[in-house]
């Protein structure tokens, strides 16, 4: 006779996850009941990497360093992809069978490196891989106007409505002393019915 499985798999996916649950609630449960609380100003200081915290964390860094850290994980992760290759190309059964597996893989992983190096190429002509900051410049513009017009517009003091007549009647609005009574513009009508 045929024996009838009460729990489904959805049932058994349940019981599955409530578990996790349990053992996590579990696992905080004894943390809490057992570890040690007392905190002190040293104990709530930021840790950064053993170097003690000193100053505002809101500083200005330079973006080279994020740009230095995406590119390694770029050439890291896609190296991932060069050690299946390698077992692939190194497979002498596969490539006795029939020699164009060989010749295959070889011209697959020479154009995957030729568009890594093309990255690689253009990420050091855009000049992203140096460490020194590049010095800046002040561009120089051509015109008949000169600088000394240009400083005094600069350091004058701005004036709302300064050629305004009436600039104190626009700033100070006027105040009524009796309001209007508004009548309405239309009449309603209904209809009869």
């Amino acid at each position: 006779m045929a024996e009838v499985n009460s729990i489904t798999e959805f049932g058994k996916v349940l019981i599955f996850i409530i578990t996790g649950l349990l053992a996590v609630g579990f696992a905080f449960a004894v943390n809490k009941g057992i570890a040690p609380h007392h905190p002190n100003p040293e104990k709530n200081s930021s840790y950064e990497c053993g170097e003690e915290a000193i100053g505002n964390s809101w500083i200005q860094f330079n973006s080279r360093f994020y740009v230095i850290a995406l590119i390694f994980l770029l050439f890291d992760v896609e190296m991932i992809f060069v050690f299946p290759w390698a077992t692939i190309f190194s497979d002498k059964a596969l490539i006795a069978e029939d020699a164009r597996w060989g010749w295959l893989a070889f011209s697959e992983m020479l154009i995957f490196i030729g568009i890594l190096l093309l990255g690689l190429v253009y990420v050091w002509r855009k000049k992203d891989l140096e460490w020194i900051k590049p010095t800046s410049f002040l561009p120089k513009v051509e015109t008949a106007i000169p600088l000394q017009s240009y400083q005094a517009i600069n350091h004058e003091k701005y004036i709302p409505f300064k050629n305004k007549q009436k600039s104190n009647e626009v700033l100070a609005p006027e105040i009524k002393s009796e309001p209007a009574i508004v009548k309405p513009k239309f009449t309603p009508r209904f209809k009869k019915a």
